[in-house]
Formats: C-alpha cells, sequence, structure tokens
C-alpha cells in the first residue's frame, strides 16, 4: 500500500512535463508514472491535482536565519529563527534552505559548525543545511580544519571580498588567504561561494558621499556600485584560473558585469555558477525613493534597469543558474531603523513568495517552460550543492519533496496572507499561482491553506559536490 499518490496533467520531471501519478512510500518517491496507473485501492490517499502544477519542492540556496546583526548604535538583533522562516518556506513551496555556519576568531571551523546547528535542531520544519563561512584574516590552522569539515559533508565555502560597510571592518578575507581557501576547497573537491564586490572602491563611495552630506540610503547604488562587482569578480576569477580544480558560485548578482565576467569565464571552460535574487529581477535603484525604501535593499545594491534587464537575459542564456533570497527576516521597524548609507539592514523578507512570484515573472510574463522555471528556483540549485537527485527532481529514489501550484488562486500578495514579519516587499504584486499542498519527505506538511509540519520534521543535509558541477559539464 503506497503512502501517497499525487495525480496531474503538468507533472514537471526531469524528461520534461507530462500527464503523471507520482507514488510516494517512506517519504520516497518510488515511480512516477503514466496517469491512472495508480488506484484508490493502492494508496493510503490520491490527490487529483488535475488542473494544478506539481514540480520538486523549492530550494533556497541562500539564507540568514537567526542571524546576528549589528547597528552603528551599538544595538544587536537577531533575524527571525528556523521555526518562523521554515514554516513561512513550506507555504510557499519551498522544501529545503542552505543557511551559514559563521567561523570567528577564537574558535574552531567544527565550533562554528556544532555551534550553528544548536540554532537548527529540532527547531526547523524543512529540510536545511549549511555553507561554512570564514571572514577576516586567516590564521594558518583553518585550512586543515575547513579541509576536514569538507570532508565531513560541508562541501561549500562562503568568502568575502569586502568588508561591506564601514561597520563591518573584518569581515573581508584577502586574496592571498582567499587562494589558500581555494587550493583547499579544490584539493577537498568542494565549492566556493563568493560575495564579490571591492573593498576599495565601495569604502571609497562611503568615504565620498559621507563628505559631500549624500548620506541618504537612496544613494546606495552608488557605494555598491556595478564597477565594484566586475573588478572583485574578475580578479576572483583571475585567482580560479591559477588554481586547478576550483569551482565557484557567485552568490546575489546584482550588475550586467557581473553577468559578462561569469559568462566569459565559462565561455573559457571555468567551472563558475551565477546566483541572482528575485529583488534584482523586480525592482531598481528607483526603488529606494520609494516610501520606506530600505524595504527594497540588500547587499549588494539594487541597481540600474539595464542591469536588471541583463540579468534576465543571463538566465534565459544559462549564464545565471538559480534564483535565492538572501531572507534576512526582521520587523518593518528593524528593516527601517538605518536612514544612511552605511547603517541600512540588507537581506529581505521573500522567502514565502519567492515560488509564485518567478512562476509569474518567468512562465506568466516572459514564457519560460515550467521545466526553466523549475530549474531556477529547485533542481539547478540541488545540481550545483550537492543535493541532486536526492533533491529537485520528480524521480524514483527521490525525496518526496513536492509542491502543488494552482493557477486558480491567482492572487495579490498582501504582508497578511503570509507568515513571516509584519511587512513584505512584495505586497500588491499579482501573482498567477499560489501553493496548495507541500509535501516533505512524503508528509503532507500544508493541505490547502492548513499547517500540519513539526519543528522536527527539519533534516540537516550532508552533501557532496559532484564531479559534473566540479568540472563544468552538468550546467
Amino acid at each position: 500500500m503506497l503512502d501517497l499518490v499525487i495525480r496531474s496533467d503538468r507533472v514537471v520531471t526531469p524528461t520534461g512535463v507530462a500527464a503523471c501519478d507520482v507514488a510516494i512510500e517512506g517519504g520516497k518517491i518510488v515511480a512516477v508514472a503514466a496517469a491512472g496507473t495508480f488506484g484508490k485501492d493502492q494508496t493510503r490517499r490520491l490527490v487529483d491535482a488535475t488542473g494544478k502544477i506539481v514540480m520538486p519542492g523549492g530550494i533556497d540556496p541562500h539564507v540568514h536565519l537567526k542571524w546576528y546583526t549589528p547597528h552603528p548604535d551599538g544595538t544587536v538583533t537577531y533575524t527571525d529563527p528556523p521555526s518562523v522562516v521554515s514554516k513561512a518556506a513550506l507555504y510557499g513551496g519551498t522544501t529545503t534552505m542552505i543557511d551559514f555556519a559563521r567561523w570567528t576568531h577564537g574558535k574552531t571551523i567544527q565550533q562554528a559548525i556544532e555551534d550553528r546547528h544548536k540554532d537548527w535542531t529540532a527547531q526547523c520544519h524543512c529540510d536545511y543545511s549549511f555553507h561554512v563561512m570564514v571572514e577576516g584574516k586567516l590564521p594558518p590552522e583553518i585550512f586543515g580544519q575547513l579541509g576536514e569539515a569538507l570532508r565531513a559533508g560541508y562541501p561549500t565555502v562562503k568568502i568575502f571580498t569586502t568588508d561591506i560597510t564601514p561597520s563591518r571592518r573584518g569581515r573581508m578575507v584577502d586574496f592571498g588567504d582567499i587562494w589558500e581557501v581555494f587550493k583547499v576547497v579544490a584539493q577537498e573537491r568542494g565549492l566556493c561561494v563568493m560575495h564579490g564586490e571591492d573593498n576599495d572602491i565601495v569604502m571609497h563611495m562611503y568615504d565620498k558621499l559621507i563628505r559631500e552630506g549624500r548620506t541618504g540610503f537612496e544613494n546606495m547604488a552608488e557605494v555598491h556600485n556595478a564597477m565594484s562587482e566586475d573588478l572583485s569578480f574578475r580578479r576572483v576569477l583571475g585567482v580560479a584560473k591559477n588554481v586547478p580544480g576550483i569551482a565557484l558560485y557567485f552568490m546575489h548578482v546584482s550588475a550586467g558585469f557581473g553577468v559578462e565576467a561569469i559568462r566569459e569565464a565559462r565561455a573559457g571552460g571555468l567551472p563558475v555558477y551565477g546566483e541572482t535574487l528575485h529583488q534584482y529581477l523586480m525592482y531598481t535603484s528607483e526603488d529606494y525613493k520609494r516610501p520606506n525604501g530600505q524595504m527594497y535593499h540588500t547587499y549588494p545594491s539594487i541597481k540600474a534597469q539595464e542591469d536588471q534587464d541583463a540579468l534576465w537575459h543571463a538566465m534565459q542564456t544559462g549564464t545565471l543558474h538559480t534564483v535565492a533570497t538572501d531572507e534576512v527576516c526582521c520587523s518593518l521597524q528593524v528593516k527601517t531603523m538605518g536612514k544612511r548609507i552605511d547603517d541600512t539592514t540588507g537581506g529581505n523578507v521573500g522567502v514565502e513568495p519567492r515560488v509564485s512570484l518567478m512562476y509569474t515573472e518567468m512562465v506568466g510574463k516572459r514564457g519560460y517552460t515550467l521545466e526553466k522555471f523549475v530549474d531556477l528556483v529547485s533542481t539547478n540549485a540541488a545540481k550545483i550543492m550537492g543535493l541532486y537527485p536526492r533533491k529537485g527532481a520528480l524521480t524514483a529514489g527521490a525525496d518526496a519533496d513536492i509542491t502543488v501550484l494552482d493557477p486558480a488562486k491567482r492572487t495579490t500578495i498582501t504582508k497578511e496572507m503570509l507568515h513571516e514579519s509584519d511587512y513584505s516587499p512584495w505586497e500588491g504584486h499579482q501573482v498567477d499561482v499560489w501553493p496548495v499542498l507541500t509535501v516533505l519527505r512524503g508528509k503532507v506538511v500544508v493541505d490547502d491553506g492548513k499547517f500540519l509540519g513539526d519543528l522536527k520534521d527539519g533534516q540537516y543535509l550532508f552533501r557532496k559536490i559532484s564531479e559534473e558541477i566540479r568540472g563544468g559539464a552538468l550546467l
């Protein structure tokens, strides 16, 4: 007896969209067969989703939950924890998130990982994993510790090429240490995930605008500018060319210059992948001028219309591979606390509406295929981050992580309908679909608006980067 069968005329599988029965038993997909293969007498529950879209659960490869956030006035806040954001993720059709285990001086890498697990274990409704984050001047002993972590199933290492703001001095890793990290990650067959901005340019622009009295956050795109992304990406790629076996993933690509640097590197045979955020795809620097314009900000800044156009083109042509959120879930009061270029809170509240918004923008407005849409919000992240085909695919043997989108649920987003915060930067956006069923490893966790999940449902995902991704052949 099967646990669950989901039937639809639009099931997105690795081989295309078809009318299928997705059969689930013991938390796994055991068969994807022609629609009608399984009868009610063969399963404990049969969901007829005809007319709806059945897809793998969404994967957000870039979130910051229960994240330490210092403010220039000396106060400290923490972003909302996994217990809050994971529930919203499931409501929105996302079943896996990847956060960060942040190493700081005075700790070992293993201690940083263990501390982060304490923030998540039995406190998350969905599945999750961590990138290991390093920062500042790296002591010699850290490189061996990174190697141990990579071998233990933590195969992605986050590096900053900027301090981001003057108040965060010590975040940037210098390029000598970046070179050393690259060599370790290449040897251990991992992946480096990069925050790429040129620190000299960023800090120069902070000094210049503060000197000129142009300190309002609406000037943020001048500080975290497109040239900074260009210079940083190309310097990172220059180092990568000298480290055989290194693979890179540029987080939150925001500018056309960044897109072009990735495109050229990929054309030259480097295994380089790119992520953008739905903020960059749907807002520009002009939106900073709107009331509470801080709502739309993340680091790097949102850019000009031509940059946004370049991001959309890059997704169509395969230069950018994933759409993440850079989730920082906090209250409107915290998000709008900073009014200056040097104190505005980054990140965004967006994990819940991401899948529906991207369906609307990709399939509804731009004619993307369902397969392309699913690649960008789920499958490619699974492939790049070492989760495929366990995640990101409706295929026999995969975890039964499934989202059902209903085109009859066209709606206008309001903060009241969401489950994350007291505000939403997506307020007023119309979406063509909304999730009506979310399944996590075979368990129905959201059913027509009713939440059925548990904080103990979420499992940590140990990962291994595939040789196809490291070689650049898979995407």
